[in-house]
């Protein structure tokens, strides 16, 4: 932690040395063309489903336009960092498919990519305002801020700083730095609305100065607020484009107006809406299934996921599940964004992931992908259980369209595919006394099966041979088949069960149950 900010040196580096500095490394947003968009999100907590959309949109922007997207940690609130959050924040991403092309984990022309390790360039900024008028010292005390709030509450107005340091002389700001009296910095809010055209929004306008003080640009422990530190790395790491929330829509008045004072050119900017409870409600942090780790634990495919909060949203001319990442970049268009907030309704969420899990057991690639998952849970759940990669594999293949997600198989309705039942002979008694005529037919059915037997051949096949039982029906046989092969009443078909733990098993089972 830095020391209040007092007179000398160290505060501040040449602003020459930093601005050059930052042009040596980085691109320079007056050198090219190129787009260059940014997810800044605060380690103050973990990747929620807000976050994880406003980083895809900005992900899918650069991919489709050829650019670089940058993941920036903006951690100068000290105070409210939360252990492990920007490591998670950064693992997300890359489960999710989408990695940033610079960062903190990967690096880049324009590290560090934390801003706590980019002080010099706010305090250079700083020092620039504070030379041009543009910012003034405050020295303010805690309490006298506070007597203003209150003030303002009790007469039912909205708190707000009212300015009296911009006003101190020359001489009196001397005064106080003699005597190391503590102060941060603002900037001098200019009167006036500031118009600008805002790519989802159209021309808006805002008059910040009408509507509150002016704000704390760089804090008394040296560290600047969102205000100045977006504006400063924006600059200096050439973002084009400004993809973010809805909710700094009002704020972009503010930073356009730091960008003048600056003399830097703006990006382009472009507000998102926000993403609601299926019920307008705001998502909220308490809510269980809002963080991101929570889909990853409950075996849920990132495809799925992404492919949800796209389409409750807008920037498609139409919806439609099913929809892969490379979709959804060939199909994007920021221009066709809503200004309507997005109803998220995670209910769908099952669904949209049965879809992508059928999709992921077709493909070869995937499928292998999916078989050593499935291993990792097998090997979580069943300590000592030793299963074929093509034993697994077949199992995928037979309950393609059926699992919502992969855990499911983790269930006790699907135990019976990993380790043997446990069925009295009572039980099986009480479906039919023709148990080892049942058992002799399906035994010697699959013995002079071929090992490839299809799932609507052997279905064709039981059918056909236990029809000529006379003294049992055929759906008695069928759950005499389901008990003694999975110890359930209800399940898929006995020809999947037969097929699913494949011919040697189903015999040992069957043959161990139905034996006189």
């Amino acid at each position: 932690m830095r020391p209040a900010l007092v007179p000398g040196k160290w505060l501040f580096r040449s602003l020459e040395l930093v601005t050059g500095l930052g042009r040596r490394r980085c691109s320079s947003r007056e050198s090219g063309s190129e787009v260059r968009v940014r997810f800044a999100p605060s380690p103050t907590g973990f990747l929620h489903l807000g976050g994880l959309r406003t980083a895809l949109y900005n992900y899918l922007f650069a991919k489709k336009h050829g650019g670089a997207f940058i993941l920036r940690l903006e951690d100068t609130d000290r105070s409210r960092l939360v252990p492990g959050a920007a490591e998670s924040i950064e693992d997300m991403l890359e489960w999710a498919g989408i990695p940033p092309d610079e960062g903190p984990r990967h690096g880049g022309p324009c590290a560090p990519y934390e801003q706590s390790k980019r002080l010099d360039f706010y305090h250079a900024a700083a020092h620039t305002l504070l030379d041009t008028g543009a910012a003034y010292r405050c020295f303010c005390t805690p309490q006298r801020l506070e007597l203003l709030k209150r003030e303002a509450v009790r007469n039912r107005q909205t708190p707000r700083y009212d300015n009296r340091c911009r006003h101190l002389t020359p001489k009196q700001v001397e005064e106080k730095l003699s005597r190391s009296s503590p102060y941060v910095i603002r900037f001098h809010l200019q009167e006036g609305p500031q118009p600008f055209q805002d790519l989802v929004y159209g021309w808006t306008q805002h008059d910040v100065a009408s509507v509150e003080g002016d704000p704390v640009i760089l804090k008394g422990d040296g560290f600047p607020t969102y205000h100045l530190a977006n504006v400063v790395d924006d600059h200096h790491m050439g973002i084009s484009h400004v993809l973010r929330g809805a909710e700094w829509l009002i704020s972009t008045a503010k930073h356009l107006l730091l960008y003048k004072a600056l003399d830097w050119r703006p990006p382009q900017f472009a507000h998102l809406p926000l993403l609601l409870n299926k019920d307008g409600t705001k998502l909220s942090k308490r809510q269980g299934d809002i963080f991101i780790q929570h889909y990853v634990r409950t075996g849920y495919l990132s495809d799925a996921l992404l492919d949800l909060i796209t389409n409750c949203g807008s920037g498609f001319t139409e919806t439609q599940m099913g929809r892969t990442l490379e979709t959804l970049i060939q199909q994007y268009e920021l221009v066709k964004t809503s200004t309507h907030s997005a109803l998220l309704d995670l209910d769908k969420l099952p669904e949209f992931n049965r879809i992508h899990l059928t999709r992921w057991i077709d493909g070869t690639e995937t499928r292998v992908q999916l078989v050593g998952q499935l291993q990792a849970l097998l090997k979580d759940t069943y300590k000592d259980l030793a299963l074929d990669k093509k034993h697994i594999e077949r199992i995928l293949l037979l309950r393609k369209g059926h699992l919502c997600r992969l855990t499911d198989l983790m269930s006790p309705e699907y135990s019976y595919l990993w380790i043997r039942p446990s069925v009295t002979r009572e039980q099986l008694q009480s479906l039919t006394s023709e148990g080892s005529k049942i058992k002799n037919i399906v035994v010697r059915l699959l013995q002079e099966s071929d090992s490839n037997l299809t799932l609507d051949t052997l279905n064709g096949e039981l059918r056909r041979q236990l029809k000529h039982l006379k003294d049992v029906k055929y759906s008695s046989a069928m759950k005499l088949l389901r008990m003694a092969l999975s110890g359930q009443e209800h399940g898929p078909s006995v020809a999947e069960m037969l097929l699913s733990l494949g011919h040697e098993e189903s015999i040992v089972r069957l043959q161990n149950a139905l034996t006189d």
